[in-house]
């Protein structure tokens, strides 16, 4: 059987439509359905069931399920076994949300491939959707991301939460009200919250897709907009931005993923070198929010985004 066939047919389940699945497979509506229909036939059963909101499973497309997970990681597992470097024993596949590359994932990477000396390493970046369908095809073993989705097979670990602070590359600005102010997009959550906060805040000039991405653009145009302190952290230190006193801080939970189906000791491994670095980030971020009390005139708000227990499971 094509794996092309149990891949769309896996990610129509995470999309929940064959529309969203083709967009997320980058092929047109009909080639989708085609390829269902071709699954179909040569397993001789029906595997979805249409509905209003989307589609369901069928009780064979439930059972057939399992297989085709098993057949896509097998895949991408002979993929990465054929691909190890010479050398190297095994490859491990980490991932990690954009905004979280930078000063958390390559300092895990960095410290990784002195704790795995017989491992090669490769990174992937992505929005949650893409990586979490890299982790259901096997092309991912384990990732750092804000919005993961529970899944069989799967372990869950809240990391720590990411503190969001208003920062801004012109001193005048007091809040988010100032017209340099710039909005950035940090997922549902923080809308929400960010909207219960600044319940009066109009739609502003500029929002950013990717927040952290934004950062050197803020800075250049002298505008301001919430970031993680761990990113801003070196930023306020010279000078180049500075925090904005009695604006409230938004906790943004970041969780790592992982494949259980991953080498045992190299998953433990794994997973102590990122809690030894989210450590030293923690510490860090906290001197952040500690020079912001000490500049606020009273406590500043804090609003929680997500907890652990709404993640949702599938």
């Amino acid at each position: 059987m094509d794996v092309q066939l149990a891949r769309t047919f896996l990610t129509i389940i995470a999309e929940g439509n064959f529309g969203a699945a083709a967009a997320s497979l980058y092929v047109t509506q009909s080639a989708v359905s085609l390829r269902v229909k071709r699954l179909e036939d040569l397993l001789g059963h029906r595997l979805f069931e249409r509905t209003k909101s989307g589609v369901t499973l069928t009780p064979a497309g439930r059972q057939f399920e399992r297989f085709a997970r098993s057949m896509v990681r097998v895949w991408q597992e002979a993929r990465h076994q054929v691909a190890v470097p010479e050398g190297y024993r095994q490859t491990v596949i980490i991932g990690g949300q954009y905004s979280l590359l930078p000063r958390l994932v390559m300092r895990w990477l960095d410290r990784l491939e002195d704790a795995l000396p017989d491992h090669a390493f490769r990174v992937e970046a992505g929005m949650p959707e893409r990586l979490m369908r890299l982790l259901l095809e096997g092309a991912l073993d384990i990732a750092v991301l804000y919005t993961p989705q529970l899944r069989p097979g799967f372990g869950v670990e809240k990391l720590f939460d990411e503190e969001l602070v208003l920062v801004t590359a012109d001193p005048d600005v007091k809040d988010v009200t100032d017209e340099r102010y710039v909005y950035p997009d940090w997922g549902q959550e923080f809308t929400a919250a960010h909207a219960v906060a600044y319940p009066d805040h109009s739609t502003p000039r500029v929002t950013l897709a990717v927040g952290s991405l934004g950062l050197n653009s803020v800075i250049r145009r002298g505008r301001a907009a919430y970031f993680p302190a761990r990113v801003v952290r070196e930023e306020i230190a010279d000078g180049r931005l500075h925090l904005v006193p009695d604006a409230p801080t938004f906790a943004f939970p970041c969780y790592v993923i992982y494949n259980n189906a991953i080498e045992k000791a190299a998953l433990e491994v794994a997973l102590k070198e990122l809690r030894r670095i989210v450590t030293i980030v923690d510490m860090q971020q906290e001197t952040v929010l500690d020079s912001l009390a000490e500049m606020s005139d009273e406590d500043i708000g804090h609003m929680g985004i997500a907890d652990a227990s709404e993640l949702r499971i599938t």
